[in-house]
């Protein structure tokens, strides 16, 4: 049989690159359902009737020797389900303290890079009834609107109790020899660039524009943009962009998407506008109560999907960036949303998005060396201060073996002197907001979740909106609204991954 192997793109082999010891760049999500934990045997046969859908659940990664080209996606002919899909309890009580300490622990542990890429704990124990779902997936797998990650896949619209069909045979095709590798790695680096440059000048065979001549179009076109972000200079100095350790802690945080549509209809914007507003009214309190001074506005990071419909549910991330200003000084919540609002319309007209794909697809045809280098290089600057990441995901109810899904919390990696990030997932009406930070940077991150309610309930009242929540309890309490019918047209659509780095609604 053929040797088979598929190489990582510029942006999946960047994720690796930009992994420490200190910064993993596993995606990943808390999930809780309903009713009794399925039987862990019943777990394991779901997912492995599943896996043919999600090949890279079944590959790992080969290295290039020397360096001399990017890895490379292998099969693994060595699979072992149960080292990936684990079985655990919560220590008593069971209640949500336990859970978010058992998140924060698991999703402190780098992946193994000579395993496939990829985690998922079943979790009992809980003291309110139900079960939980840790996942895991390195970044280089996926992004966050994919819609090929395993966990969901494992969802379905209706409830069924039905067993999984038997799962079909796995045959790994063999992989290249460390030899074989070698020798291709440096042909394609040899190769590719005086393609690019053929293509570049004398456009592709058929008289069609070629990609490297499509990217060079790209680049002049977003001068402008790609001026703007490197003149963008650094994000301001804050505790929350300090180095950080391997550990981490989790917390969770509720919306629903019925208050900030009221927000957004009483004061404008779009819902990811509120979302960064919420997100700078609770900054600007929670860096007052560690006693910083509040000067020029923070930068955050926005994920933004760049994939095309044609290529929905394909392999490998396609996703760009905005760098939108946090207005943390203003201390009015209705403000902070009209800077927020007008901050995003002139990103999203000044095209910073697309200058910033196409400055990243140029990745594709440099050395993996200096990719490496430029890498390390972002490790040592501050372009950002915190990274804000919201993914659209159904607005009916899923189960896992008939048991339904009643929220899910969302992980966005933290990279080097980022001590916390913020990732939300809308589903069934509600928004599950996970918060991710560094245990010994960001020890008061129960703090920050409380802010971030607050922060919400600041807006709602701007918006002439019946604050609903109290705000007398020193930390926010985590309730699961009921949830609304499904639609009469509703499509079986998974979620778009929880393995957020995605688009804003």
């Amino acid at each position: 049989m053929t040797p088979w192997s598929e190489r990582l793109g510029a942006l999946d082999a960047l994720f690796l690159d930009l992994e420490d010891r200190s910064a993993h760049m596993h995606v990943g999500a808390l999930t809780l359902f309903e009713g009794t934990p399925p039987p862990y045997r019943d777990f394991l046969k779901l997912i492995e009737s599943k896996l043919p859908y999600v090949p890279r659940y079944r590959q790992r990664l080969m290295f290039v020797p020397f360096s001399q080209g990017r890895p490379v996606w292998i099969d693994e002919s060595d699979f072992d389900l149960e080292f990936h899909v684990r079985h655990t309890a919560l220590p008593s009580p069971g209640g949500l303290a336990e859970l978010k300490k058992l998140a924060g622990r698991l999703l402190s542990q780098r992946l193994d890079r000579d395993k496939p890429l990829w985690e998922m704990w079943l979790v009992e124990g809980l003291a309110q009834g139900g079960f939980a779902i840790v996942s895991k997936s390195h970044h280089c797998m996926i992004d966050g609107v994919s819609g090929v990650d395993l966990a969901a896949i494992l969802l379905d619209p209706e409830a069924s109790d039905a067993p999984p069909p038997p799962p079909e045979p796995w045959n790994p095709r063999p992989a290249p020899t460390v030899a074989e590798l070698l020798v291709t790695s440096m042909k394609e680096q040899i190769a590719h660039p005086l393609k690019f440059a053929k293509e570049a000048i004398e456009g592709s065979s058929g008289g069609s524009v070629g990609d490297a001549r499509k990217l060079l179009k790209d680049l002049v076109s977003n001068v402008k943009p790609l001026l703007g972000l490197a003149q963008m200079g650094l994000a301001p100095p804050t505790s929350l962009n300090v180095p950080i350790g391997p550990h981490r802690k989790f917390e969770c945080v509720d919306f629903s998407l019925s208050e900030v549509k009221q927000v957004r209809a009483g004061l404008g914007g779009t819902v990811n506008d509120v979302i960064l507003a919420s997100v700078a009214g609770a900054l600007r309190t929670f860096l007052t109560r560690r006693g910083e001074t509040l000067g020029p506005d923070l930068r955050v990071m926005v994920p933004v999907s760049v994939r095309p419909e044609s290529q929905h549910g394909a392999l490998g991330n396609q996703v760009s960036a905005m760098f939108c200003p946090l207005p943390v000084a203003d201390a009015d919540p209705a403000s902070r949303l009209r800077k927020v609002r007008e901050a995003m319309k002139g990103l999203k007209e000044s095209g910073q998005v697309m200058g910033a794909q196409a400055l990243s697809r140029l990745g594709d045809f440099a050395p993996p060396t200096i990719l490496a280098q430029a890498a390390r290089l972002q490790s040592v600057t501050r372009m950002f201060n915190v990274v804000v990441t919201n993914v659209p995901g159904p607005q009916f109810p899923l189960y896992l073996l008939g048991r339904r899904m009643k929220a899910a919390y969302p992980q966005v990696p933290l990279a080097a002197m980022q001590a916390v990030g913020v990732a939300l997932l809308s589903y069934d009406g509600n928004i599950g907001v996970g918060l991710l930070g560094d245990a010994d940077q960001a020890k008061d991150l129960p703090e920050l979740a409380h802010d971030l309610r607050a922060a919400m309930n600041e807006l709602l009242a701007a918006a002439g909106a019946h604050v609903t929540v109290e705000l007398s309890q020193p930390a926010p309490k985590i309730t699961i609204p009921e949830p609304a019918s499904p639609p009469q047209t509703a499509s079986a659509t998974p979620p778009a991954g929880t393995n957020s780095n995605g688009t804003a609604h």
